[in-house]
Parts: structure tokens; C-alpha cells; sequence
């Protein structure tokens, strides 16, 4: 979950910075076990789609709960005050307005007034001219090249996040108890860490994607794709915190100054990362609405495959210049992601129920309760306390927190 990833140092500063290291690789097995149980479902029930899984399991109340659920999770994700915690069209606009903008007003000294400089205007740029004609795309195999640009971005971003431990970390003043081995936050780290790893509602669709999809198969790629996907996690977690250590933010692109010329790359390579990443997103929100409306059976057409991508498109693009903090509940992507694969393949397997071979997916049922239960709980806290989103605020260590210089003006010196 990209979007996650730079939200991973504040998980760190809320866990404590032991327990949350080790939180980021036992909750990278934990997602490991559940996607590969979640196509062992599917194998189980001979379908192919998460919604049919859920069907075969629970019967048509399940399938309706299930389409509602991982709707939700793509179309409008979650935003908090802390990180945004859910990877999805409307959030990815979002990012893309925010952090295009202040490239812009870095580089070209643009104002919030001009049309570079105003979020909808690039939000609606972008869509139409990148993400757009990518959703467009009718299977989601032919984006293998541009997800492996995504992977080079993102260490692109992790080398950028190393490389300023040695030049920006001596300027960061070292916080109180910066280093202790477990703190007050880590129920809220725990809800952070387990969106970073979450891609169940992909799964099925990179499942077929496979050359030769077997579970065997899949099993090995999960592990190969988790294993990677651990190590950059640990990467951005550990050199953002070691280099910011409590003033870690949500968003730890905020942490570095909008002054500085190498971390506005940074943010614009982040942004394409985004941009990238959106038609992923796009085909799930297609591919439930097609097997809700049409049962499976939506006429293979052009027509229809622009006209729907459109309106999908269009709708994400007008909720996304509503505001800049969305929220949905927890509760919408938990059970997609840890309780209903270890849920269904309880179900689908008929052989008896209480046994140690079972014991994995009755702790997995468990682990997304709790996660799901503590979310809610702080995503209730959030609301009642009156929290909102900021964006754009420069941390107390930077210099000339007001001002968006041109390149030519007043460059960073490496």
C-alpha cells in the first residue's frame, strides 16, 4: 500500500520505536498467511473472485456484504489526522493535488490563486490527461511495466529518505524518550502498519494475472512480494524515525522543508508513484460494480468499458475536490483484508473445525477483531476530539516557513 509507506516513522514514534520494528515484520507474516489463505478459499470454492468466495461461503447476504465493503475500500478510503490509512482513488487525488502543488509553487513560484497552483485544477489535469487513459486499460496485466516504474520511484524515494540521515538529521533536534522501547500508541500503529501491507482487494486479480496460477504459485510470489515489500517498509521506517525521531509525521514527506529542492523531487516522484498506482484501484471499483450490476455478465465492449471507467473516474475526481479529509470506518477494510479470508476458508473447508491446522486462521479472525475494534476506537476518539486534516505546515526547524522560493532564487546545497 504506497500511500501507507511514508506514514510508517509515526507508527515507530507512536509504538515505541522496539515494539514497532517489531510490529512491522510480525504483521508482514500476519498479511502474508491471510493473502495466501484468501486464494485458498478460492480454490477451495472453484471461483475466482473475492465476491464469489464470500458467496460460496456465506451465501448471497455474504456476497452483498462483501460487494458493499470492498467498494468502499477502493472508491473512498480513509484519511485521519495522523496518516492516510487507505489507498483509494478519491485519497490518491488528494495526495496528487496537495503534493503537485507545492512542487509547482516551489519551482514555477506559482500562488494558490494561479491554476498550477490551485489543487482541483491539477487534480482534474492529472486525471484527465494520466490516470484516466490508464484505467482505461482492460486488463490489469498490461500494467506490469508501469507498476515495475512505481517499484524504481519508490527505491528512488528510500534513497532520497537515507541519503538525508547524513545531511538534514543533524539539524532535527533529538526529542525527549526518542528511543524507548515501547509507548502509549500501539494499538494506533498497529491500524497504520497493517494498511501499509494490505492488498486483498487486488488479490484475485493479480491471481489471474499469473502466467500459471496456482496456489503454489501464488504462494511464492505472496512471500517473495511480502518479503520485498518488509524490507522497504523497515527502510522508510527506521531512517525516517532515526532521522526526525518525535517530530515524525503522518506524512513524512511534511518532515522535510518546502525549500528544499531534493525532497520537492522527491514529493513529485511520489506523486507519478500515485498516479501510477490509481488504475489498480479503478479496476477493482470496476470489476465489483460488474459483478454486482451484471452479475459477472457486463457486456465486453469498448463502449462500455470507457463508459463505465468514465463515470468511475469522474466520480472520484468531483468527491475529491469536496474536501481534503475523508473518512470511512475501519471496520470497511479490516474484514477484507484479515477476517473474511481466514473466515471463509474456516467455512469452505470441510473437515472438522477445531483442530491445529485451523489454529492460524482462528488467530486471524482474532487479529483483525482487534485491529478493527482499536481502529474504531481511535477513528471515534479522532472525531469527537475534533480532529482535521493539515497539510503543508513547516516543522519549527526549517527556515522561511512562509515562503515558496523559485529554483533560481534559493537552491539546496547537498
Amino acid at each position: 500500500n504506497i500511500t501507507c509507506i511514508t506514514g510508517i516513522p509515526y507508527a515507530l514514534r507512536r509504538a515505541g520505536f522496539g515494539v514497532g520494528v517489531l510490529l512491522l515484520v510480525a504483521i508482514a507474516v500476519i498479511t502474508d498467511y491471510s493473502l495466501c489463505v484468501l486464494v485458498k478459499a478460492g480454490n477451495l470454492a472453484g471461483v475466482s473472485t473475492y465476491q464469489d468466495v464470500v458467496e460460496a461461503a456465506f451465501g448471497k447476504w455474504g456476497f452483498y456484504l462483501l460487494t458493499v465493503i470492498q467498494f468502499i475500500y477502493p472508491f473512498i478510503g480513509k484519511i485521519t489526522k495522523v496518516y492516510l490509512k487507505l489507498t483509494s482513488m478519491i485519497s490518491y487525488n488528494v495526495i496528487i493535488g496537495d503534493t503537485a502543488t507545492k512542487v509547482f509553487r516551489r519551482v514555477f513560484g506559482v500562488t494558490k490563486q494561479s491554476a498550477l497552483g490551485n489543487r482541483n485544477t491539477v487534480i482534474f489535469l492529472c486525471t484527465v490527461l494520466i490516470t484516466c487513459p490508464l484505467s482505461l486499460q482492460r486488463n490489469i496485466a498490461k500494467l506490469n511495466k508501469i507498476s515495475l516504474m512505481s517499484l524504481v520511484f519508490i527505491f528512488f524515494i528510500m534513497i532520497f529518505i537515507l541519503f538525508r540521515i547524513f545531511t538534514f538529521g543533524d539539524q532535527v533536534p533529538l526529542t525527549e524518550d526518542s528511543y524507548s522501547f515501547m509507548s502509549d500508541g500501539v494499538t494506533e500503529a498497529i491500524g497504520i502498519i497493517a494498511f501499509a501491507y494490505m492488498c486483498h482487494h487486488n488479490s484475485f486479480l493479480l491471481y489471474e494475472s499469473l502466467e500459471n496460477p496456482t496456489q503454489t504459485r501464488w504462494n511464492k510470489v505472496t512471500h517473495i512480494s511480502l518479503g520485498i515489500s518488509c524490507i522497504i517498509v523497515l527502510t522508510f521506517g527506521i531512517a525516517g524515525y532515526v532521522t526526525f525521531t518525535g517530530f515524525s509525521q503522518g506524512d513524512l514527506l511534511e518532515n522535510y522543508c518546502m525549500s528544499d529542492d531534493l525532497s520537492n523531487l522527491t514529493r513529485l516522484l511520489f506523486t507519478v508513484t500515485i498516479m501510477l498506482t490509481y488504475p489498480i484501484e479503478c479496476f477493482v471499483v470496476r470489476e465489483v460494480l460488474e459483478n454486482a450490476l451484471w452479475a459477472g455478465k457486463a457486456p465486453d465492449t469498448k463502449s462500455h468499458n470507457i463508459l463505465l471507467t468514465s463515470v468511475i473516474v469522474a466520480s472520484a475526481f468531483l468527491l475529491s475536490t469536496l474536501t481534503d479529509c475523508l473518512g470511512i470506518g475501519i471496520l470497511a477494510a479490516v474484514p477484507l483484508a484479515y477476517i473474511l479470508p481466514a473466515a471463509t476458508y474456516l467455512k469452505l473447508d470441510h473437515g472438522r473445525l477445531l483442530t491445529w491446522q485451523n489454529v492460524p486462521p482462528f488467530l486471524l479472525v482474532l487479529f483483525g477483531v482487534v485491529v478493527a475494534l482499536c481502529g474504531t476506537v481511535f477513528a471515534v476518539f479522532n472525531v469527537m476530539s475534533g480532529v482535521s486534516c493539515s497539510h503543508g505546515v513547516e516543522m519549527p526547524y526549517c527556515k522561511d516557513s512562509d515562503a515558496y522560493p523559485t529554483l533560481a532564487t534559493n537552491t539546496t546545497k547537498f
